[in-house]
């Protein structure tokens, strides 16, 4: 190993525009539970699957259709149907 390194010439990564963000998210046991043993079923990481899941949605602009409990549904932008 070398005592120095010249990075005099070096470039900047291309890719640093794709590269993950860490973040903390609070995920219902229920979720986690779900995408862990699909997961494991397909043979890759949780987390690289809620990423997959949530990139798929962005890309598709997916919103949630939110159902409270009780009698009236939701639209997806959470405005109550009549």
């Amino acid at each position: 190993m070398r005592s120095e390194y010249d990075f005099s010439e070096s470039r900047k990564n291309p890719y640093v525009k794709r590269l993950k963000r860490q973040i903390t998210i609070r995920l219902d046991a229920a979720a986690v539970d779900y995408f862990k043993q699909m997961a494991a079923d397909l043979g890759m990481p949780y987390q690289n699957l809620i990423n997959l899941f949530l990139r798929d949605c962005a890309t598709r602009k997916q919103r949630p259709m939110i159902q409270w409990s009780g009698d009236g549904q939701t639209q997806p932008n959470g405005q109550l149907r009549k």
